[in-house]
């Protein structure tokens, strides 16, 4: 989970390329090569996996236009990941500007997950997500790129590539810190079991003898 620079394999034809980078080798399908532009992106929890919708947010409709489904111990590497990426970006090319929002007149508020997502169409080949559990990251001065690798037997493939400038790369890491902290928490504290719907208290002492 580092930077990874692309080159094409000569053993591969002309519908895909490989990346390789340290101890890592993934084919690249043709599909997905070309990769996808976001302006941004939303990090979701589900019960045993983080989802993390990208977004074009540039025209109406506004679309969810990768959909990437990490398990927890990848997500805490992706942000180290991510981290280190962004050091070395702001090693090479100074700090990361981020952008000056208006104040509004009126303070906002929140917008929650059901309202956020009635504003965004998402295609029925988005939907049920993409599963990565590997992830290479590299920069341009401007743009970050992401790699979403499957690490199945017999071959790694890239199974999502997506594109985002790089204050926006500076605002994924921090919706992923948020989320996984979130996630932390909610381990260290978790809710108290609750009986299935047709689950009835037995009468009498519980348990017995007590």
């Amino acid at each position: 989970m580092s930077e990874s620079p692309s080159q094409q394999s000569p053993d591969d034809g002309p519908h895909s390329q490989e990346i390789r980078h340290a101890h890592i080798g993934a084919l690249v399908p043709q599909h997905v090569a070309r990769g996808v532009f976001t302006t941004g992106a939303v990090v979701l929890q589900g019960q045993h996996e983080f989802i993390v919708d990208f977004l074009l947010r540039m025209q109406q409709p506004q679309q969810v236009v990768s959909r990437i489904v990490i398990p927890p111990p990848v997500v805490s590497q992706f942000i180290a990941a991510l981290q280190d990426n962004l050091k070395r970006y702001e090693d090479r090319f100074g700090p990361v500007h981020m952008p000056v929002q208006p104040t509004p007149a009126q303070p906002q508020q929140r917008q929650s997950a059901e309202e956020l997502y009635s504003t965004l169409k998402m295609g029925e080949d988005v939907q049920s997500g993409t599963y990565a559990n590997a992830v290479m990251i590299g920069h341009s001065p401007t743009e970050f790129s992401f790699d979403f690798i499957t690490t199945f037997f017999p071959k790694s493939s890239v199974s999502a590539r997506v594109f985002m400038a790089t204050a926006n790369a500076k605002r994924l890491l921090e919706s992923l810190l948020h989320s996984f902290q979130q996630y932390q928490q909610r381990l260290r504290n978790p809710p108290p079991p609750t009986p299935p719907a047709d689950y009835e208290q037995p009468e009498g002492d519980w348990p017995p003898g007590l």
